[in-house]
């Protein structure tokens, strides 16, 4: 059966579930009928974004697989997101329907109304860290207090902030925080516009090997799981494309496994970044993960929850609750079959 047979008998499945679930029949302005073997995709579109924090999506476009299973019936659309923020904020709007985010960052999405869920868990990334100019007097987060920090809010270096400082004994009242995006801040602390940044790889990493910055603070446990989001709209009515999209990841997943060089060099052309600077970033992420949305993403988050509340960025623990109810589904992660890409 081919990879396309596969994904119209899913979307046949869906419709079917959805038509007893709903106890509509066709004609009623439901559910459509079952699609039959060898029927068209669900959608003549997909656009999803790729981003220098997700290497799994650098490789899907740089192979091409999408574009080659889904041939001239579906247009692919790729679209960079510069930050967790950014991905959110395109997919809140309909303008992508599968975008890359930290886990932390698609919680406080779902948690304020952005109808997402994850259908996959790209990497456990070590991506975020707070650096300060080379030779400051500031040696750990404590000195903070007073200070003007750089963090892009919405995004996994921002929550890595606030966990940080928490520890510390301090909240945002305790400094000035600039809302830059994540490039605008390693200008920021490079010129010495602020003095600190929190900021996520490779451009840290960037920023370390030129020696214009160094670490004072690194702790893995802050950073939240890489999550491949999807509109509910695009789960409900194209279950065979999210299931494409998801088979494609599992596919680049064996294949960075397989080939860390190629994948180093994929991300640093595309960042634009030295080799070096990929080699290390990809070192400090996890790959070889359990794809699959469940318990260990779901203890991350409930950590941070309560630090949204905190700081203003939720309203109620409630949200936060209830966001952590709905946002994973393991259904496309669980069926994922990379064999099924051509």
């Amino acid at each position: 059966m081919t990879s396309r047979s596969r994904l119209t008998l899913l979307t046949a499945t869906f419709a079917a579930a959805a038509m007893v679930m709903t106890g509509c029949v066709a004609g009623e302005g439901a559910a459509a009928p079952e699609p039959t073997e060898g029927a068209e995709w669900s959608s003549t579109e997909l656009t999803l974004d790729f981003a220098t924090y997700n290497p799994l999506s650098l490789i899907i476009k740089d192979q091409g697989w999408l574009e080659a299973e889904l041939g001239d019936d579906v247009t692919v659309t790729w679209v960079q997101s510069a930050g967790s923020n950014k991905a959110n904020e395109a997919l809140r709007a309909g303008a992508i329907d599968v975008g890359s985010t930290a886990g932390s960052a698609a919680l406080l999405a779902r948690s304020n109304g952005s109808p997402i869920q994850a259908i996959d868990i790209y990497t456990q990334p070590n991506w975020a860290a707070i650096l300060v100019p080379t030779g400051s007097d500031i040696d750990e987060v404590a000195d903070l207090a007073g200070r003007t920090v750089a963090a892009t809010k919405g995004t996994d270096p921002y929550f890595f902030l606030l966990q940080a400082l928490e520890e510390a004994g301090l909240s945002l009242s305790d400094i000035t925080l600039q809302n830059l995006q994540h490039a605008d801040g390693k200008t920021a602390l490079e010129t010495g516009a602020v003095d600190a940044w929190s900021g996520l790889d490779p451009l840290l990493s960037t920023s370390v090997a030129n020696g214009a910055a160094e670490i004072i603070y690194d702790n893995v446990d802050f950073n939240s799981y890489g999550f491949l989001n999807a509109t509910e709209d695009f789960i409900t009515n194209h279950p065979d494309l999210a299931q494409l999209v998801v088979n494609a990841y599992e596919k680049a997943r064996a294949w960075a496994l397989e080939n860390p060089e190629e994948t180093a060099a994929i991300l640093a052309e595309v960042a634009g970044i030295d080799i070096e600077v990929a080699e290390a970033t990809i070192e400090r992420t996890v790959i070889d993960i359990d794809n699959v949305p469940g318990d260990a993403q779901r203890d991350v988050l409930s950590v941070i929850g309560p630090i949204f509340v905190e700081s203003g960025d939720v309203p109620s623990q409630e949200l936060i609750d209830d966001a952590l109810e709905s946002l994973l589904n393991d259904e496309f992660a669980s069926a994922a079959d990379p064999d099924a890409i051509g």
